[in-house]
């Protein structure tokens, strides 16, 4: 994403520390964990294969029951043609499944739709533009699953727009789907919904006011007060957030929502805004949400001081 480029920081920074909603709990007997995993942003250049194969190797080595990765797993398919958008979704896909060996769910990110922005040259009669190009090698893109007592909402949270550009959505279809979906649950069911854009942010009080210049918003959706209707009427215990690149996690009327910082940091420049090169693990225990970023030991050219 361009706005990224405008700022190429390397300010490095500790692990964030353990958040939790309750501490002192013992674990209940359904306790589980998994690793949230967002913005992979791959590509050929700047190690970025490497890295990710770095990250999915520790995740696996991990005890955690399973993975969601929280989109934008290239970098780019919006305004580069099909045969690059094709050349690194083939990357993705083959690091994933050469290293990451934990049952894996996938939510569509901006970076992950085709053509959108007209300097790629796609038109949007083809048929993988835009979304279909995530589709075609991932699936549904919303769904839901359950682990454990837990049922998981995966939202698409990518709005296109009429002038080929995208925001911060979830569509009216899609809203529906949202609404029967938790009514067909046992009352009382643990909740967590995923969504690539955040529905809840603090990153418009510190975001680079050089992104303010967008055409739309792409900080958060737009629409969230709409979800969030909806969900107010379920036992949602966390929202699972990624697209900022920054490790947040904020606390709202019951709701933990967690946003993972990327595994790309500052699209594979440093640390960006303070997070590093990372994912998140989670560990749901009865109602207690817990949530910790892990960083994995991927070294940029930054800051290894060598030529790209």
């Amino acid at each position: 994403m361009e706005r990224r480029n405008i700022l190429k920081l390397a300010l490095g920074a500790p692990l964030v520390p353990l958040a939790a909603r309750a501490g002192g709990l013992k674990p209940a007997r359904d306790s589980f964990s998994f690793a949230f995993v967002g913005d992979c942003h791959i590509r050929p250049e700047l190690g970025a294969d490497r890295a990710c194969a770095q990250c999915f190797e520790q995740i696996s080595a991990s005890p955690v029951d399973f993975v969601i990765q929280g989109g934008d797993h290239v970098e780019d398919a919006l305004e580069t043609g099909r045969a690059r958008a094709t050349l690194l979704m083939d990357l993705y896909q083959r690091i994933e499944r050469a290293h990451l060996r934990k049952p894996i769910h996938h939510v569509i990110g901006n970076h992950d739709c085709l053509g959108v922005f007209p300097k790629s040259g796609i038109d949007p009669s083809a048929p993988d533009y835009g979304k279909q190009f995530y589709i075609d090698r991932f699936g549904p893109r919303y769904y839901a699953f359950d682990h454990k007592g837990v049922h998981f909402v995966v939202l698409d949270s990518i709005g296109m727009t009429a002038d080929r550009n995208y925001e911060g959505r979830v569509d009216a279809d899609q809203l529906g789907w949202l609404r029967a979906d938790l009514a067909a649950r046992p009352k009382g069911m643990r909740i967590v919904v995923v969504t690539h854009i955040p529905l809840v942010t603090a990153m418009r009080c510190y975001e680079p006011e050089s992104w303010l210049d967008t055409p739309h918003n792409w900080t958060f959706v737009v629409n969230g007060r709409e979800v969030l209707r909806i969900l107010r009427d379920y036992d949602v215990l966390a929202v699972l957030q990624a697209h900022s690149h920054v490790y947040e996690r904020i606390e709202l009327n019951g709701i933990s929502f967690i946003t993972t910082g990327a595994v790309a940091g500052a699209d594979w420049h440093g640390s960006f805004l303070g997070t590093p090169e990372g994912y998140t693990d989670i560990t749901i225990s009865g109602r207690t949400v817990e949530s910790r970023y892990r960083t994995y030991g991927f070294t940029s050219v930054d800051q290894r001081n060598v030529p790209i």
